[in-house]
This record gives structure tokens, sequence and C-alpha cells, in this order.
């Protein structure tokens, strides 16, 4: 794995690491959501999960939108709008069409794109944010559009070997308390959003895992 010092990078390529199980953990993930999201003229900001309730490696996405879909419910301050969720999930047979409708119905969007995705052992339970597209089904060899202006994905197994045996057999525990991380940190940027913070934190950049 490359380690390049993010003051030496293009801040394009900025990807910031957190591991889900920081007592902090959401609340860097709502910073750094909040850091990438666009300042000035405001425009729609639309997440997108993506993934499947049929596999359990791959039912990240889904279920953060749906927590996503609980909180919003119960808040009269919802600003982003979600897609993809347990009872509507976004995947490889429907992601193309679900763009089609989200470019229709959110002009000039900022989309950030929520993903499974496969690592090294090491890496299982980090959440990645940064700057870019996702590419869903790139760890397991699927040709699929990309997403997002800015994505958030979560390593939820290793890669290299049987990739989709390893997402069948993936605990659900550990995809639960990421997207329960993921959802609360994306919750708290949205009641912060538009303000923006004054300070950007010191952040390393790595090399991105692949998503599923």
């Amino acid at each position: 794995m490359n380690l390049n010092s993010s003051l030496f990078n293009n801040n394009k390529n900025r990807l910031s690491r957190i591991l889900h199980e920081d007592t902090d953990a959401s609340k860097q993930i709502s910073q750094e959501l909040i850091n990438l999201l666009p300042t000035g003229k405001l425009q729609p900001i639309v997440i997108v999960c993506i993934g499947t309730d049929r596999s359990t490696g791959d039912s990240l996405g889904p279920l953060v939108g749906t927590l996503l879909s609980e909180k919003a419910e119960n808040s009269s301050s919802s600003s982003f709008h979600v897609y993809g969720t347990l009872d509507d999930p976004i995947h490889a047979m429907n992601l193309q069409e679900k763009l089609n409708e989200i470019k229709k119905l959110h002009a000039n969007a900022f989309i950030v794109g929520i993903d499974a995705c496969l690592g090294k052992m090491k890496s299982v339970g980090i959440v990645q944010i940064g700057q870019g597209p996702v590419k869903p089904g790139a760890g397991v060899n699927k040709d699929l559009p990309s997403v997002g202006n800015a994505h958030i994905t979560g390593i939820v197994n290793v890669s290299g070997f049987m990739e989709f045996m390893v997402l069948q057999n993936t605990r659900l525990n550990l995809v639960l308390k990421m997207a329960k991380t993921i959802a609360e940190g994306i919750y708290e940027a949205q009641n912060h959003y538009p303000i923006k913070p004054s300070i950007t934190p010191f952040t390393w950049s790595f090399k991105q895992e692949k998503t599923l």
C-alpha cells in the first residue's frame, strides 16, 4: 500500500481513511464530507447508496440508505436526497436507469456515491472518503458506470480470491456497524452544511480499494 502525505498530493487525489470503531469516527466522517461538499452556489446534495441486500458484504450501501431515510422521517430539516435502500436498492441491474432518474430530478446535483469494497486484511473496517466517483463492481470485475463527485466506501472484507464467496460470507455484524457509523456521519454533515470549517484537518492519502 502506498502512503503519501496529502501535503504533497493534488487535492483531487485526497483520500481519508477512518476506522469505524474510533470513538469519534462519525464526527470524522462528517468533517471530511463537509470538506468535500461544494461551497458558494448551493447545489442539491444527493447520496447514492449502491449495493444489494442479497449479499451480506454488498449490503453496506442499502443499509446506509435505509438508516438515513429513517432519520429523515424523524427530522424536519432533512436537506440531502437519499437513493438506494433495502426496500429499493440500487445495484448492477438498475444502476444506469437510477442515475438517469436522479439526474432528471436533481439538476446539477453534487452526488456522493456510497459503496462497499474489498481490501487488505489490515484495512477491513476502514471507511474511505475522497473526491471523485466510486467505481461500482471494480472489485468483482463488473463494468458499471462511475458514480459521484465524491465517494464514501467501506472495506468489509479481504480481496484477492473468490470475491463472490467472500461477499456472501462477510459478517453482517461488521457491515451493520460500519453502516451505522457512516449514516451518523452523513446525518451530522447534513445538519452542519453549508457551514464550512475554517481549518482543514491534516489527513493522509492512500491508494483506494476497489469497490464491489
